[in-house]
C-alpha cells in the first residue's frame, strides 16, 4: 500500500490579473493563472469572479483555497501542478 502525503496551501497572495502565488507546505511554489478558467466558465456564479475585487476575496481554509461559500474551489493537486484549466467546451467542439 502506498501512502500519499497530504499537501496543503500555507500562503497565497494576489499577483494581479487573476494570478495567485501559492506556497505549499512542502516548500513548493506555484504561480497559478485563473483568468482563462474564469473567462471560459459558463456558469454565471463562476464568471462573477471575473470581478477582480471579488476574485481577490479568497481565503485559505484547512489548506485549501476557497472563494465565497465554496462557490469556487479547486482540487489541491490541480493547483500544485498548475493544471486548473484542463478542458474548454469550445475546443472539444472544434
Amino acid at each position: 500500500m502506498t501512502l500519499q502525503k497530504i499537501i496543503n496551501i500555507v500562503a497565497a497572495s494576489t499577483q494581479g490579473d487573476y494570478k495567485l502565488s501559492l506556497l505549499f507546505d512542502d516548500g513548493a511554489r506555484q504561480m497559478v493563472d485563473f483568468k482563462s478558467f474564469l473567462q471560459h466558465a459558463v456558469h454565471p456564479d463562476l464568471r462573477a469572479y471575473l470581478d477582480e475585487k471579488r476574485f481577490s476575496e479568497f481565503r485559505l481554509e484547512h489548506g485549501d483555497l476557497i472563494w465565497g461559500d465554496y462557490d469556487l474551489c479547486f482540487p489541491i493537486m490541480d493547483l500544485y501542478t498548475n493544471q486548473i484549466d484542463k478542458y474548454h467546451p469550445l475546443q472539444a467542439a472544434a
